[in-house]
């Protein structure tokens, strides 16, 4: 479902209607009479509608998780806020950027466009920025050749939907300015899945082994990873995120039903 073309849709059409009874129904009515329901509704909606729509267009816009990709900085059930202006002002629906403000920086949590299906969001972490050359072998992660450095911390277990329980070891990276947690699954033998590997645009600027790959990211794209690196559909199989799919940075957890302790939680 699209909301925010559904969003436009609605304000048009009660904008509409409040602009024609201000500017031509009005005058047909005895002074202090109502318009018809359809008129009314439409008219008491139209602020309402236009105060949402200019925050989910231009300020922050809410999501909910829906996978374990992200998991342990983010889980399923968390909802989350994305700044929407961060990466630049950009024309609802549409997606077309307006106005440069900062770019994505190695490191931070970006939702976008998934760019097999735009219709969809995705969620991941940004490890690579136009230019960059990204190596995933053997599990570890490099950026432009130098190794990303990963200290354990210990296990995590988590369970999967069908109450599938999953063992895994916790390393915190560092990327940029940022610190978070990633998880490694020893039972995953591979880095990748080739059979997974779909065809891309740029897709010459990588090359695969059945240890991992090597990727160079082409101007105006970037390179997405998830967290729970063994659980994660991501750049490493659909390919590079183009700057016009972007959505905005994830900055907060806002609510999560199942734990309370982890509303109001920052993004790292």
């Amino acid at each position: 479902m699209n909301f925010p073309l559904i969003m436009l849709i609605l304000l048009l059409i009660t904008g509409s209607i409040a602009l024609l009874d201000r500017t031509v129904l009005q005058r047909h009515r005895a002074p202090g009479d109502q318009g018809p329901w359809w008129v009314e509704y439409p008219k008491s909606f139209f602020p309402v509608i236009l105060v949402v729509f200019c925050l989910r267009s231009f300020l922050v816009e809410p999501f909910k998780i829906p996978s374990g990709s992200m998991i342990p900085t983010l889980l399923v059930g968390d909802f989350i806020l994305v700044n929407k202006y961060t990466y630049g002002i950009r024309l609802p629906v549409a997606n077309v950027k307006l106005m440069d403000i900062n770019t994505p920086q190695r490191g931070e949590v970006m939702v976008f466009r998934y760019p097999v299906d735009p219709s969809m969001d995705y969620i991941k972490r940004i490890v690579g920025v136009p230019g960059d050359i990204i190596t995933y072998r053997d599990k570890q992660l490099s950026v432009n050749n130098v190794p990303v450095r990963m200290e354990p911390n210990g296990e995590y277990t988590y369970v999967e939907s069908g109450l599938k329980f999953v063992y895994s070891r916790s390393y915190t990276e560092s990327l940029g300015n940022h610190r978070y947690n990633v998880l490694i699954n020893p039972q995953e033998e591979h880095s990748i899945q080739l059979g997974g590997v779909l065809p891309f645009p740029h897709h010459e600027n990588c090359s695969y082994n059945d240890r991992g790959f090597t990727c160079k990211v082409p101007p105006g794209n970037y390179f997405a990873m998830g967290d729970n690196r063994d659980s994660s559909s991501d750049s490493r199989y659909w390919g590079f995120v183009p700057d016009q799919n972007i959505v905005g940075k994830a900055f907060m957890i806002w609510w999560n039903f199942s734990d309370l302790k982890r509303i109001g939680l920052s993004i790292k």
